[in-house]
């Protein structure tokens, strides 16, 4: 409790507001489904603000995910594909998903078999640093795949 001689205790509504009166404080209603209602004389202003102020440290704590993305053409090359590939190494080590996906254009969409081999094989090649979230799907003139990295031991 606040005030200086005020016991805890178990108090009729009445003699809880008379007690928050005479020290100049409010009656919050602290866990309203409890039998009997558990109330705490405090200064509402201030609990609002520490209210806030948990949220807001809450918030920050949460991880944010960043998601890179990767573009590929049916036709990647090699060297291309390994480029590629090492960036996207780096991209799961720092812990970022990674969206890849093949941007058919043109008549190239019916090289959609081609694409999905060359995804899966993006896939096999970072197994050790991430694990296929989603599995290669055709949306309109793009195949996506997306990459989760692996937790840390």
């Amino acid at each position: 409790m606040v005030g200086e001689g005020i016991e805890q205790g178990v108090f009729t509504i009445e003699k809880a507001l008379e007690i928050a009166r005479e020290v100049g404080l409010d009656l919050v209603e602290i866990a309203p489904t409890a039998d009997p209602p558990v109330c705490r004389v405090i200064d509402y202003k201030k609990f609002l603000y520490e209210q806030k102020k948990k949220q807001k440290e809450l918030k920050a704590k949460t991880a944010k995910v960043v998601v890179k993305e990767i573009r590929f053409s049916p036709h990647t090359d090699e060297h291309d594909f390994n480029f590629k590939r090492n960036h996207a190494l780096n991209f799961l080590d720092e812990g970022a998903k990674v969206k890849a996906y093949v941007m058919f254009k043109g008549r190239a969409i019916m090289f959609k078999e081609q694409g999905e081999v060359l995804l899966l094989r993006f896939a096999q090649e970072l197994e050790e640093h991430g694990k296929v979230e989603q599995l290669p799907l055709l949306e309109g003139k793009r195949m996506i795949m997306i990459l989760a990295p692996k937790k840390k031991k």
